[in-house]
């Protein structure tokens, strides 16, 4: 029996999946954050061994998978994905590994072609394209030590200092104002500023503040303004990856994944689809909620060989076991 290992990995949760060949799914596990990045490379991997002992017990299967995928946050230059494949490959899960980040799980999850462009906005924001030749092109995404801002923690550390100078009087006023300090049951912006300097509130859930910002958009000024920033930003790597693969005249997939754009209908997909949408007809906007671990193991499957039958089951399947488990909302 033919068996794929997939692994979809965030900064708040990580997905591990065996499929059969045939696209039935043998276990999913969930656990904690696998991001080498802020838990170190000997973190990640004991995460990791720790969720395969689980699938293993859970599938009842002996023995290494055929093929693995593990595509993770936090792998942003060739050097961390070799580390990784190295610490993994010698623990024998499969016979033939690939590791990778975690937005071609993303890409894959979205669309048919197995290209296109994906921007995954999550705790942070990241983006890979991928071109029908094979080349891809991708951002370092380290934040603003590499010219990025975006993602759940940028835009809610911007609405909650949106909202401590809209109570001192250095900025405009703005609903966030009320509406920030609320999110964590208190009154005023200067109080949520004092309790993170305290650590009674982690300064990481900052990053909660993103949908209250959606929220308030509609009607308060300061709000749009960092939902259009955000949008302005998907639109600048969408549009530099499409540049880079040369796919800026002809039809394309722009896929958006990650908590952020969960509500297809939020006021920052509709800026986005406007934004691209200039830039010519032949761009698809889709925002996906398929979850990534999909992707994952659509990519092995690929590899494997298998058809439209068991890429369809993989998909019905493993999509509703992942999307009836408590979900973070910045996987």
């Amino acid at each position: 029996m033919s068996v794929v290992l997939a692994v979809d990995g965030g900064n708040s949760k990580t997905d591990l999946a065996l499929v059969r060949a045939d696209g039935g799914v043998l276990a999913l596990v969930r656990g904690g954050m696998s991001s080498p990045h802020h838990i170190g490379l000997e973190g990640s991997v004991a995460l990791l061994q720790a969720l395969y002992d689980e699938a293993v017990e859970q599938a009842g299967v002996a023995g290494p998978a055929d093929v693995a995928h593990v595509l993770l946050a936090g792998l942003d230059f060739p050097t961390e994905e070799r580390a990784l494949h190295d610490a993994l490959a010698e623990r024998g899960w499969a016979r033939r590994l690939t590791v990778g980040n975690d937005t071609f799980a993303v890409l894959r999850a979205g669309t048919e072609r197995g290209w296109g462009v994906a921007v995954v906005c999550g705790a942070g924001i990241n983006c890979v394209g991928v071109g029908p030749d094979g080349r891809h092109v991708r951002f370092p995404a380290l934040g603003a030590i590499s010219g990025d801002w975006g993602g759940g923690y940028d835009v809610g550390l911007a609405a909650l200092g949106a909202a401590a100078r809209s109570e001192d009087g250095r900025g405009p006023k703005t609903l966030l104002e009320g509406s920030v300090p609320a999110h964590f049951g208190l009154t005023r912006p200067s109080e949520v500023a004092e309790a993170i300097h305290h650590g009674e509130i982690p300064q990481r859930r900052v990053m909660e503040l993103a949908p209250v910002v959606f929220d308030e958009a509609a009607t308060d000024p300061v709000s749009a303004a960092l939902v259009d920033r955000l949008a302005a930003e998907v639109v600048a790597m969408a549009e530099v990856a499409m540049r880079r693969l040369e796919l800026t005249d002809q039809p394309v997939e722009v896929l958006l994944g990650g908590g952020l754009f969960q509500r297809a209908d939020s006021p920052l997909v509709d800026a986005i689809r406007i934004a691209l949408g200039t830039l010519g007809a032949h761009i698809t906007v889709l925002a996906s909620s398929t979850p990534p671990i999909v992707g994952a193991a659509l990519r092995g499957l690929d590899e494997l060989g298998a058809g439209g039958e068991a890429q369809a089951r993989v998909r019905r399947e493993l999509a509703e076991r992942a999307t009836t488990s408590e979900r973070p909302i910045y996987g």
